[in-house]
C-alpha cells in the first residue's frame, strides 16, 4: 500500500481589494493584515512567486509589472483617518524629556510596520520640531556621558531615517542638526564603544576647493552630499528583507543632489575654464595639479548620475572646453596618480562617445611631427608600463582601446568614412607602438642571454608579468583579426607576424602559448587562402607541432586546443592546408591515436588524390573513340592500301585532339602525340623492334608523380605503336 502524504494548512489569506502587496527580491510577498500583524510570502523560484503576485493584482485590477499593488494604505485604517478631527491624524508623540527616551524608541520602532503610521509619524514629527528636540537631548545626554540615553537616541535616528521621507531628510541634514545625526548613529548598542564618525569627518576627511568656490549654496550642497553618502555607505547597517526599501528615499536624496551640483558647476563656465587653465599649465605644481585632476574624476563620476540628454551636454561642454588636449598633456606626466585618474577621466569619455575621441587623434598628426605624443600612443605606452603586478590598469586601457578600434561603433550613418579613415591611422601611426613588445621579446636572437640559453630558445618572456603583457597584446591583435580583414592582413604579412607570435609556443607559462594559439585558430578560422598559402610558405604549423609533441601524452588544456585546431581544419576540409600537413608532417603524427583526427586529415587526403585521379580519367574517355577504331582495324583482314588509307582519315578526324590521352589495354592511360618528332621525320623505330624487345610503359599520371605503376604491353599496344609510327 502506497503512503498518500499527509499535508497540513499552515495559513489561509483572503486578497483584498484594498490591501497593499508588495513583492521583494522577486521571490518574497509582504503585506499587513491588522495592526502589528504583517505577514510574507517566501518563494524558492522566482516562477512561483510571479505566478502568486500575477493572481493577486488580477484580483486588485493592478499592472503586475508594479511592485507594489497600491497606496499602502488600509481600508480600515483610511476610514479611521478619514473620521477622525485634523488634530487627530497625528500621532501623539510623548513630552521630548530624557526620562521618556524608551518610550519614545519603543514608538518609532513600532510604527516601522505600518505604512499609515509611519505616515502619521513623519507629519508629527515635522510639525512640532521634534528632530531638533531630540538632538538638543543627545547633547544633553553625551556630557553627562548617559549612555543609556545615548542607546535610545541610536534607535530614534535610525527609526526616524527609516521613515523614508524626504522633508525629514532635509531637517536632518541641514548644517545645524547633520553632525548631531552623525553622533547619535556612533552610540550603537551592540558596540562596546561608540564609533568616531564625527572625528572622521571634521577632521581626517577635508574638504579642498581646487579653484575657490564662490558660490555659498554649492558649497553647502558639496559638504552635505558628501557627509550623507558616508552616512548611507559607512554608518548605517545593511537593511533586511523587510527593511531594503526604507532607504530609498535615502538614495534619492543623495542621487539629486549629485545632479544639482553637476548642473551647478556645469553652468558655471568661468570656474571650469579657470580650472583647464591650470591643470595644462606647466608652472602648476604636481599636487595642485593632481588634486585638479581628482577634481575633474569626481566630476566625471558624478555626472553619471545624470539623465541621457543632460549627460550629452555635460560631455559637449568638456569637449569644449578642451578635455582632450588637456588630457593628451597630463597622461604624458611622470605623476602615476594623475596618469590613473587621467585614465579613469579618459574611459569615461570613450564610452560617451568613441566618435569624440577617433575624431579628435585623427587631427592629431596634423599638428604634431612626434607620433610618440598622440593620445591614443600614450595609452598604449601607460598600457606597456602599468607597474601594478596584476596588470589591473593595463586590462582597463586594453578595453579602452578595443572599444575604439571596435568597427561595430563606427557605423554611424553621419560619417560612413570613419572606420576606412581610423583604421588607417591606426594602423600607420599607433600598430607600431602596440606590437613593440611583442615583436621585442620574440626576436630570433636576445643579447641578454647566454650564447646556449639563445640556441635552445630564441625567446624567454618567462617574467610572469611581461607574459602577461604579451598575452592582453595577443588577445587586442586576435580581435583585430576578427573586425579588421584588410589592414591587418597587410600587416601580419608584412611583418611576418605569426611566426613571431608563435615563437610563444615555447613558453613555460601556458596561458601565453595559448594566447599564440588562439591567435593563430582565428585566423585559419578565417578560411582565407591568402593567409592559408602564408601558413604553407612559411612553415607556421611546425611549432605548433612540436609543442603538440614536447607536450607528450599530458591531458591538458594545450593539448585540446592543438587537438581542435588540427579537427577544424579537416571538419572545414581546408584542402591545401591538408596537403600540406599530410605531406610534411604526418610520419610525425601519425602514432598519436586517441584521437582520430589525424588519420581523418590523411583520409581526407587520400579521398581528394582519388577525386582528382577520378576527374583526371572522366576527361580521359573522350579518347575512347579512336581506341575503338583501332580494334576495329585488328579485326579487319584487309590490303594495306585500305589500311592506310583508314590511317590516313583517322588523323585527320583526331588533328583537332592532339593532347588528348589514350588508354592502353590494361586501363591504364598515357598521353600520346599524332604529331610526333618521330613520325614528322619518318622514324619507324617501334615497327623494327621485335615484340620480345618492347619496354613497358610507365604510368604518366601528372597529378601524382610518385606514381610508380607499370603496364604491361602486349602484341595489340606493339600494333597500335607500329600505326601510330606510320601515322
Amino acid at each position: 500500500m502506497s503512503e498518500r502524504l499527509q499535508c497540513s494548512l499552515l495559513l489561509e489569506s483572503k486578497i483584498s481589494p484594498n490591501t497593499a502587496y508588495q513583492k521583494q527580491q522577486d521571490t518574497l510577498i509582504v503585506w499587513s493584515e491588522a495592526e502589528n500583524y504583517d505577514l510574507a510570502l517566501s518563494f524558492q523560484e522566482k516562477a512561483g512567486c510571479d505566478e502568486i503576485w500575477e493572481k493577486i493584482c488580477q484580483v486588485q485590477g493592478k499592472d503586475p509589472s508594479l511592485e507594489i499593488t497600491q497606496d499602502p494604505i488600509d481600508e480600515s485604517e483610511e476610514e479611521r483617518f478619514e473620521e477622525m478631527p485634523e488634530t487627530s491624524h497625528l500621532v501623539e508623540l510623548p513630552a521630548c524629556e530624557l526620562a521618556r527616551l524608551e518610550e519614545i524608541a519603543d514608538l518609532v520602532t513600532s510604527v516601522l510596520s505600518s505604512p499609515i503610521r509611519r505616515e502619521k509619524l513623519a507629519l508629527a514629527l515635522m510639525s512640532e520640531g521634534y528632530i531638533k528636540k531630540l538632538l538638543q537631548l543627545f547633547r544633553t545626554c553625551e556630557d553627562q556621558d548617559n549612555r543609556e540615553g545615548l542607546h535610545h537616541l541610536y534607535e530614534i535616528v535610525r527609526g526616524v531615517l527609516f521613515l523614508n521621507k524626504a522633508t525629514l531628510f532635509e531637517v536632518m541634514f541641514s548644517d545645524d542638526c547633520i553632525m548631531d545625526v552623525v553622533g547619535c548613529l556612533e552610540y550603537d548598542p551592540a558596540l562596546v564603544q561608540p564609533k568616531r564618525h564625527r572625528e572622521f569627518l571634521t577632521k581626517t576627511a577635508k574638504f579642498k576647493e581646487v579653484i575657490p568656490i564662490t558660490d555659498s549654496e554649492l558649497r553647502q550642497k558639496i559638504h552635505q552630499t558628501y557627509r550623507v553618502q558616508y552616512i548611507q555607505d559607512i554608518i548605517l547597517p545593511t537593511p533586511s528583507v523587510f527593511e531594503e526599501n526604507f532607504l530609498s528615499t535615502l538614495t534619492s536624496f543623495i542621487f539629486f543632489n549629485k545632479v544639482e551640483i553637476v548642473s551647478m558647476l556645469q553652468e558655471d563656465e568661468k570656474f571650469l575654464t579657470e580650472v583647464f587653465a591650470q591643470l595644462t599649465d606647466e608652472a602648476t605644481e604636481e599636487g595642485k595639479r593632481r588634486e585638479l585632476v581628482n577634481f575633474f574624476k569626481e566630476f566625471c563620476a558624478f555626472s553619471q548620475t545624470l539623465q541621457p540628454q543632460n549627460r550629452d551636454a555635460f560631455f559637449k561642454t568638456l569637449a569644449n572646453l578642451g578635455i582632450l588636449p588637456a588630457l593628451e598633456i597630463i597622461m604624458g606626466m611622470d605623476d602615476l596618480q594623475v596618469r590613473a585618474a587621467a585614465t579613469d577621466i579618459f574611459s569615461y569619455l570613450v564610452e560617451f562617445s568613441p566618435s569624440m575621441v577617433r575624431e579628435f587623434v585623427m587631427q592629431e598628426p596634423q599638428q604634431a611631427d612626434d607620433d610618440d605624443v598622440l593620445l591614443i600612443n600614450l595609452v598604449i605606452k601607460q598600457m606597456i608600463c602599468d607597474s601594478d603586478p596584476e596588470l589591473g590598469g593595463a586590462v582597463q586601457l586594453m578595453g579602452l582601446l578595443r572599444t575604439l578600434i571596435d568597427p561595430e561603433n563606427m557605423l554611424a550613418p553621419t560619417n560612413k568614412t570613419e572606420k576606412t579613415e581610423f583604421l588607417s591611422f591606426f594602423y600607420k601611426y599607433c600598430m607600431h607602438v602596440l606590437t613593440a613588445p611583442l615583436l621585442a621579446n620574440t626576436a630570433e636572437e636576445r643579447k641578454d642571454l647566454p650564447e646556449e640559453t639563445t640556441k635552445v630558445n630564441p625567446v624567454c618572456p618567462d617574467n610572469f608579468q611581461t607574459a602577461q603583457l604579451l598575452a592582453l597584446i595577443l588577445e587586442l591583435l586576435t580581435f583585430c583579426v576578427e573586425h579588421h580583414t584588410y589592414h591587418i592582413k597587410n600587416y601580419i604579412m608584412n611583418k611576418d607576424l605569426l611566426r613571431r607570435v608563435l615563437v610563444l609556443m615555447n613558453s613555460k607559462h601556458t596561458f601565453l602559448a595559448l594566447c599564440a594559439l588562439r591567435f593563430m585558430r582565428r585566423i585559419i578560422g578565417l578560411k582565407d587562402e591568402y593567409y592559408n598559402r602564408y601558413i604553407i610558405k612559411g612553415n607556421l604549423f611546425e611549432p605548433v607541432i612540436n609543442a603538440l609533441l614536447d607536450n607528450g601524452t599530458r591531458y591538458n588544456l594545450l593539448n585540446s586546443a592543438i587537438i581542435e585546431l588540427f579537427e577544424f581544419i579537416k571538419v572545414e576540409d581546408i584542402k591545401s592546408l591538408i596537403a600540406h600537413i599530410v605531406d610534411n608532417f604526418y610520419k610525425a603524427l601519425e602514432s598519436i591515436e586517441y584521437v582520430q583526427t589525424f588519420k581523418g586529415l590523411k583520409g581526407r587526403y587520400e579521398q581528394e588524390k582519388d577525386r582528382q585521379s577520378r576527374g583526371l580519367s572522366r576527361y580521359r574517355r573522350d579518347a575512347r573513340s579512336l581506341e575503338d577504331d583501332e580494334e576495329m582495324w585488328f579485326n579487319e583482314d584487309e590490303d594495306e592500301d585500305e589500311a592506310e588509307y583508314m590511317g590516313t582519315k583517322k588523323v585527320k578526324e583526331s588533328e583537332d585532339k592532339e593532347n588528348l590521352p589514350k588508354r592502353t589495354p590494361t586501363a591504364s592511360f598515357k598521353f600520346t602525340f599524332s604529331h610526333s618528332a618521330g613520325a614528322a621525320n619518318g622514324n619507324n623505330s617501334a615497327s623494327n623492334k621485335p615484340a620480345s624487345s618492347a619496354s613497358p610503359a610507365r604510368c604518366s599520371n601528372t597529378y601524382f608523380p610518385h606514381c610508380k605503376c607499370l603496364t604491361n604491353v602486349d602484341c595489340k599496344t606493339i600494333k597500335a605503336l607500329v600505326l601510330n609510327s606510320h601515322i
